[in-house]
């Protein structure tokens, strides 16, 4: 059996996700539009971090994140939902920049609850490497971007860096979505006290708050199993949005870890309130469910034997306010693949790329309908 083609992988990880009935309920008709509009994004060096995002109550529907580590210089995206982005451009200077800056990383969001795919959103992780947001954002024809991206990270309070955007540049006049990984020392404030949260707000010139909402947020920071991310909109003038979101952030590092923290742990205790709150119902309970870890043996490019890898977690939920109001909150599944190391076929040397001794996945492995359980 050779390894599987990465798009035969993505495909497993969402059988896997929708198993056991799932599908209908946490992903409703998106789902076949997600299983193949997604397949041409799924390239790279190594198998891109994937992200199944879903509501918590209302209507359901997937959308699918794909970060990249490490691509090809030439990498290529053959889809429609590209068009107009300069993806391939885009891909290429990450993979060149990616030598110097190897924690930076870019990728795509993909709308799949709608009939027709939209562009796909673009998302660009800089880190504190603010020197590569103008080059970036003239590179993808957006260069008035990276201004407003600098002047909100440099007026951003202490314990709240920016670290990453994204771009919806399929919807007219959508503001930048400016995001990034708070503090402990400051998440712990704020969880202590909706007054500093507030400062915070107040120093920034958000002002779509109210009294409910910094104790709602104050509340979830302080259960919150890890540490959070947050996020904003910023309007082309500078001015911020009406929308505020944290994710939180579960910690959980292996799959068979899940079920605990569903049912007694920290992940039951966040989304327990959200669904006190109304922003979930009790589909919140299956997303624990899809929790998988999985080998298979594969033949190598050598002839030799190792053993492909396939994984989905539950990594966060996200808690987000408009005008106040909470929203449905959404689960995100991270899916991950590779080789695992192997001594044996790697000459006993260390594996590189995280433990993943071929840097190439070759050859294609024809799943079969029908058999998809036993992946």
């Amino acid at each position: 059996m050779l390894a599987p083609s990465y798009a035969d992988t993505f495909e497993v990880l969402c059988l896997q996700a929708a198993d056991k009935g799932r599908g209908p309920v946490l992903f409703g008709d998106s789902f076949a539009r997600a299983r193949q509009e997604v397949r041409p994004f799924v390239v790279g060096q190594k198998f891109p971090n994937v992200y199944l995002e879903f509501p918590l109550t209302g209507d359901p529907f997937l959308d699918v994140t794909l970060l990249y580590d490490e691509v090809d210089p030439d990498t290529h995206i053959a889809s429609p939902a590209v068009e107009g982005t300069c993806a391939d451009a885009m891909l290429a200077w990450c993979s060149d920049k990616k030598k110097e800056y190897p924690s930076i990383c870019c990728g795509f969001e993909l709308d799949t609850k709608q009939a027709e795919l939209p562009r796909a959103a673009i998302h660009f992780q800089p880190r504190a490497h603010t020197e590569l947001v103008e080059p970036f954002c003239e590179l993808i024809g957006e260069p008035e971007r990276a201004q407003l991206y600098l002047d909100t990270a440099a007026r951003m309070p202490k314990g709240w860096p920016l670290s990453f955007f994204g771009m919806f540049r399929g919807r007219p006049g959508s503001p930048l979505r400016v995001c990034g990984y708070l503090d402990p020392q400051a998440q712990k404030r704020c969880a202590e006290s909706p007054d500093a949260l507030q400062s915070v707000f107040d120093e920034l010139g958000f002002t779509a708050y109210n009294e409910a909402m910094l104790n709602q947020i104050a509340h979830l920071m302080a259960i919150a199993p890890a540490t959070v991310d947050f996020q904003f909109d910023v309007n082309p003038d500078g001015t911020f949005g009406s929308t505020f979101a944290i994710d939180m952030r579960f910690g959980i590092q292996q799959p068979h870890l899940v079920k605990e923290s569903y049912v007694s742990g920290p992940a039951s205790r966040v989304m327990g309130q959200l669904e006190a709150w109304g922003a979930a119902d009790e589909r919140w309970q299956l997303g624990g469910d899809t929790a998988f870890a999985r080998s298979i043996p594969v033949e190598c490019d050598d002839g030799s034997i190792g053993r492909f890898s396939f994984t989905l977690m539950p990594q966060w939920a996200k808690a987000r306010w408009t005008e106040t109001v909470l929203q449905p909150s959404k689960l995100y599944l991270l899916g991950n693949a590779g080789f695992l190391e192997d001594k044996e076929t790697n000459g006993g040397k260390p594996a590189p790329h995280g433990g993943m001794p071929y840097t190439r996945l070759n050859g294609t492995y024809n799943l079969r309908r029908g058999h998809e359980g036993r992946h």
